[in-house]
């Protein structure tokens, strides 16, 4: 069933966008290797990009509560295609440099972080209320299919062909996204209370204090964080796991990251009708314990099949849990609010994924390789304990199903 034209403008923006992720992802760390050997800065690449939006996401989120968010995304993608082609245009000439990597890359997670925030923002004015589980599931599927499947595929072979063209491939796909978003119909401007208006700083504070009072939004972030947590802490090891515990190369390695993208696809599917079926409470606390349930079993095998399965299936739960609590916030948080409960919201999980990739790495080096899925398995069965009657209790109150 269509969820009418301007949802489909905004997921096929979104499919443009991401395909240019998956491609960017995939060419800039090669582009990367290929003008430096030093691995501190090859690494420093994701530290740069991971600082710049933890530094943005809380003043972004109050200004796409400032101005129309439709303008926002489609700048925001423009931004992104102009960086692409200027970055193309060096490697084309010769003159690229790890200094402009660095700058591109650091402005790529500024002008990312301003149009996630805007397309969540945005997508509860195009379906009704009951559709937001379903239009959510479809985007995280195309989100994977696009980031795991086409878009790394491409940059590597285009990277192989020559360097620059990888890189103007997505400055292409972001310009797509951009004009596709410009084409949706109407503004998305929240409405402002009287008065005079609050400097950002300010309204970057009610938006917490907002969140603060909600106790069961308040709770799922706290969780989300706890679960970014838990996610990074075997996610950052990864890798040394498959290579010394499951004894791949790295084309197994590759094999084993799209086997578990296949778990994701899965989870867009069944979410929206499982939450119709059981409510909120029970496919989110669920979706966690199946978690628990994954990284316990790939903590006790050294199987390679096996280990992708439960991957698999993890990242399944892992879909489930984004999608019921983005639906969540997008249908309890006021319009003119959204932006800064996101990005506030988004701010614990970005804190958890830099405390996890830590932990992770300390936890291998004091232990084993396998120790972090156990640690992330206990994670899991705390985040399900707190949510169930948290969830559960807004379920009653609210006759929610």
């Amino acid at each position: 069933m269509s969820l009418g034209r301007g949802y489909g403008r905004l997921w096929a923006g979104t499919a443009a966008s991401n395909f240019g992720d998956g491609i960017s992802y995939i060419a800039i760390p090669l582009l990367a290797t290929a003008l430096t050997t030093n691995p501190l800065l090859v690494a420093g690449l994701s530290m740069v990009y991971s600082v710049a939006k933890f530094l943005v996401v809380l003043p972004v989120g109050a200004i796409v509560d400032r101005m129309d968010r439709k303008t926002i995304l489609w700048i925001s993608n423009l931004g992104r295609s102009v960086l692409l082609a200027a970055l193309a245009a060096l490697v084309a000439t010769g003159t690229e440099s790890v200094p402009a990597l660095y700058v591109a890359f650091a402005l790529i997670g500024l002008l990312e972080t301003a149009a996630d925030n805007s397309a969540l923002t945005i997508l509860p004015s195009l379906v009704g209320s009951k559709d937001l589980d379903r239009a959510n599931s479809r985007i995280s599927a195309t989100q994977l299919v696009a980031d795991e499947f086409i878009g790394p595929p491409f940059g590597g072979l285009m990277f192989a062909a020559a360097m620059a063209l990888p890189l103007a491939a997505t400055a292409g796909a972001y310009a797509s996204a951009a004009l596709l978003f410009l084409g949706l119909a109407g503004t998305f401007r929240p409405a402002r209370q009287s008065g005079p208006r609050m400097a950002l700083h300010r309204e970057v504070v009610e938006g917490a204090t907002w969140l603060a009072r909600h106790p069961l939004l308040r709770t799922l972030a706290v969780i989300g964080g706890l679960a970014s947590v838990a996610y990074m802490m075997q996610f950052s090891i990864l890798v040394l796991f498959a290579r010394d515990v499951l004894d791949l190369g790295s084309a197994g390695y590759g094999i084993l990251l799209s086997a578990s993208a296949l778990g994701g696809l899965a989870g867009a599917v069944v979410v929206a009708p499982l939450r119709r079926r059981i409510g909120y409470a029970a496919t989110t606390a669920g979706s966690l314990l199946v978690g628990a349930a994954s990284l316990l079993a790939i903590f006790l095998t050294d199987v390679p099949w096996v280990a992708g399965l439960f991957l698999a299936t993890y990242i399944l739960h892992a879909v489930v849990f984004s999608v019921c609590v983005g639906s969540l916030r997008q249908r309890l948080v006021p319009d003119r609010l959204r932006g800064r409960v996101n990005a506030v919201s988004k701010l614990f999980g970005l804190a958890g994924l830099a405390i996890g990739a830590g932990l992770g790495g300390l936890l291998a080096t004091v232990f084993d390789l396998a120790v972090p899925f156990l640690a992330g398995s206990l994670v899991f069965i705390i985040c399900a304990a707190i949510a169930w009657p948290n969830l559960r209790g807004w379920e009653v109150s609210s006759a929610v199903h």
